[in-house]
């Protein structure tokens, strides 16, 4: 794996310690990271030659009323040049009467380090538009009045950008990025209400892709994927995938400190791709909570007609 690999896991790290210091994490958590990490790093942005639309729809603790629902629609393709690739990301995130709806482009660029070895890098510049109606909440108790609540927040447009880096070769790859740089806090009615609707996370994810010599139909994937965020505890996931005849991802995930979860996904034709994905939650809120689901549909067009389109484990 060369000293490019072992370079990279140094500077991982070094972010990871950085980022020990944080204030709370805000982004949305997704199970099926190692099929699609466009929604964490810009520089995955049109890496498979091929137009790519992807879907996900996770829905967090069902069985309790207005848990976490995240809606999330992402395209990106190469351009002429195969080096460069575009990138969208829509993400519409709900949490009780909270709602974060995110809207963000990619681009990034290849360079080649080694004849097999490539170097991605990427940017991501767009906004969000945060709504709290406040005024909707029943207070208690008996409802009593609370200046606090008087006033909805509405902000329209809250700009963000981040970066991100893409190591990898046929059979492995390395992904270091930060897909928020600004932390956006607000106050906007007259009784001074804040959050901090946007903060600093730092992710490191990789991944291994090892053929069985002696099964042709049998291809093993461990990932992993690290979140640091400042002030909070550093979270990470540990998932082991099996792809059986080209066509059925099966695999389970650790994600520490929260849950056990399930992971498959099923490819038609090489274009189409159905995933599904089942959390199983070790916390407190085990005995209340009927599981956490997440469900996503791919489609890939070759537009440009490219005889060397490469397989996508990754």
């Amino acid at each position: 794996m060369g000293v490019w690999i072992k370079r990279s896991f140094k500077i991982g790290l070094l972010f990871i310690f950085i980022s020990v210091k944080s204030f709370a994490q805000h982004d949305p958590i997704f199970t099926q990271y190692m099929f699609n990490t466009q929604q964490i790093n810009p520089a995955y942005a049109g890496m498979w030659e091929k137009i790519g639309f992807s879907t996900l729809i996770r829905k967090q603790w069902a069985g309790i009323d207005r848990t976490p629902l995240t809606e999330v629609i992402s395209l990106h393709s190469p351009l002429k040049s195969e080096f460069v690739g575009m990138g969208l990301n829509v993400i519409n995130d709900h949490f009780g009467r909270e709602n974060r709806l995110s809207i963000f482009v990619d681009y990034a660029y290849e360079v080649f380090l080694t004849p097999k070895t490539r170097l991605r890098l990427g940017v991501k510049f767009g906004f969000l538009n945060y709504k709290n109606p406040l005024t909707d909440y029943q207070l208690y108790p008996d409802n009593e009045f609370d200046r606090a609540f008087e006033e909805d927040v509405d902000m329209k447009f809250l700009p963000n950008f981040g970066v991100g880096g893409f190591l990898y070769q046929e059979n492995y790859y390395i992904s270091l990025s930060v897909p928020k740089m600004i932390n956006n806090d607000f106050q906007t009615n007259i009784n001074n209400y804040s959050t901090q609707t946007e903060v600093t996370t730092f992710y490191l994810a990789g991944g291994y892709v090892h053929r069985f010599v002696s099964l042709n139909n049998l291809i093993f994937k461990p990932t992993m994927l690290v979140r640091a965020t400042w002030g909070t505890p550093i979270q990470f996931d540990l998932a082991a995938n099996f792809l059986l005849r080209e066509k059925l991802w099966l695999g389970g995930m650790f994600r520490s400190g929260s849950a056990f979860c399930v992971v498959s996904q099923w490819i038609f034709d090489n274009n189409l791709r159905l995933g599904f994905a089942m959390d199983v939650t070790f916390s407190e809120l085990y005995p209340y909570q009927n599981g956490t689901y997440e469900f996503s549909v791919g489609y890939d067009i070759d537009f440009y007609g490219r005889s060397y389109v490469r397989s996508k484990y990754f």
